[in-house]
């Protein structure tokens, strides 16, 4: 048996420990303000919050897509919307003893840039005016190639955001038709263009291996494609096929995915084009050119993954704000309401608008730590008392299979995941998920590792 047949099982991609499905103890109202204002007193000067904003509005299906979205062609739900994301920004300032230093800020979706360029400004500039923008803040945002347009980027420029990430998933045309999102090239050179003629400093494009009709052919094609206008970041990820949670899925049947070792094999496609053309393997699924600030926080061991993805800022407070967005206290998660209506009613009744959540135990905020070190730097420690715990033997008698195949090596008190290991990630945190082995998924949770 092959290793990629041996691993390939569902697992979570540990954007949190613990996972959102093992959330437990969700916090009250009253809890969430007292560990958001904690966490906010608790942090250095130096520290600031980050913060994402979810603009949920798409004007179609993208049929691969396991985001949270609204499907409609009516802009008439752009201002609302952002009446109540503004209104959920001042139940945070309230938290607040001052005016709170931003060092990230995110927009992600959905398509951001279904929103007008004067929208934006207007949500933005409604943020700022009542925050500290850091010295080393970094501002972001996810643009589809089809409708960003130069005033987009301009006025987003003009408010400090810096980075822009566009959708690019495949340039295939069988590939695009069967996932709805149709996008000349052309239309992604031309936003590229624009960005770097405006002053953007990185451009992050995000590609799916693994989607419907796929080939070898057709990857290596859309990859020296988008190469040749050389982001300074791209994200490559495997395809995540959960159509138990997206019906939209269902438009293709698995025997029309790439699976197995035919699905790792465009993983290793791409991996290698990426090496050659200059690339560093940050992370999992990350690539990065070694100008980029991403790749000095990898290699500084100052790397830091959260909601949003992976940053090279790393606060202890993190403020989601909009519909099915996630927050972090650092000692405690809140997950909004996911449907624009009801997080709406509930932002205009005064309430923070969350659903559900967790407060971490002290276990957790360990096994939290062990899990982000091997992310982010492919090793983990527990020398220090801090990062010791009693189950620890437990971990390494899960971890044995994955040593003798040599996807990860012991070191003093500690574990280093091997080149090889790589690939397997996910496997391997999941070995440090403790709450996941008390409690095995009783039906699909999570998408496939390969």
């Amino acid at each position: 048996m092959s290793l990629i047949e041996k691993y390939d099982v569902p697992a979570p991609r540990y954007t949190s420990y613990p996972t959102v499905p093992y959330w437990t103890d969700a916090p009250s109202q009253e809890t969430w303000k007292t560990l958001v204002k904690e966490s906010y007193l608790h942090a250095d000067s130096q520290d600031g919050i980050s913060l994402y904003i979810h603009l949920p509005f798409c004007e179609s299906l993208c049929t691969y897509c396991a985001c949270n979205t609204r499907i409609t062609v009516n802009h008439g739900v752009e201002e609302p919307y952002l009446n109540a994301l503004l209104k959920e920004w001042k139940l945070y300032l309230k938290l607040f003893c001052e005016k709170p230093k931003i060092k990230e800020l995110h927009l992600g979706g959905g398509t951001p840039t279904f929103f007008s360029a004067g929208n934006l400004q207007q949500l933005i500039q409604g943020i700022l005016n009542e925050s500290i923008i850091g010295s080393d803040a970094e501002f972001s945002f996810e643009g589809h190639p089809n409708n960003t347009s130069k005033e987009h980027l301009q006025t987003l420029f003009d408010l400090g955001f810096r980075r822009v990430s566009f959708g690019v998933q495949d340039q295939n045309q069988k590939v695009q038709e069967a996932i709805n999102r149709i996008q000349p090239f052309s239309n992604l050179e031309r936003v590229v263009k624009q960005a770097r003629e405006i002053g953007y400093t990185s451009v992050n494009f995000d590609l799916v291996y693994g989607l419907p009709f796929q080939t070898p052919a057709s990857v290596t094609q859309t990859i020296k494609e988008v190469l040749a206008l050389k982001p300074e970041r791209i994200a490559f990820y495997s395809y995540a096929h959960v159509p138990w949670l997206k019906p939209g899925q269902r438009k293709f049947t698995e025997k029309d995915l790439p699976q197995g070792k035919e699905k790792r094999k465009l993983y290793e496609l791409g991996l290698a084009l990426f090496k050659i053309a200059g690339y560093e393997d940050i992370g999992m699924d990350h690539f990065a050119l070694k100008t980029d600030a991403l790749y000095t926080a990898f290699q500084k061991k100052e790397l830091h993954r959260n909601f949003m993805g992976y940053t090279s800022q790393h606060t202890r407070l993190m403020v989601g704000l909009g519909a099915s967005s996630i927050s972090d206290s650092w000692t405690g998660f809140v997950q909004n309401i996911k449907t624009v209506e009801e997080y709406q009613q509930e932002i205009g009744k005064g309430n923070f608008p969350i659903f559900k959540g967790h407060i971490l135990s002290e276990e957790d905020k360990i096994i939290r730590q062990h899990i982000l070190d091997l992310m982010c730097c492919y090793e983990t420690k527990w020398t220090n008392n801090n990062y010791y715990f009693p189950v620890i033997n437990e971990i390494l008698k899960r971890c044995r299979s994955l040593k003798s195949d040599g996807l990860v090596r012991p070191s003093l008190n500690g574990l280093v995941v091997t080149e090889e290991g790589k690939p397997f990630l996910r496997n391997i945190c999941m070995c440090f998920d403790n709450r996941y082995w008390k409690k095995l998924p009783q039906s699909q949770a999570f998408s496939s590792v390969a």
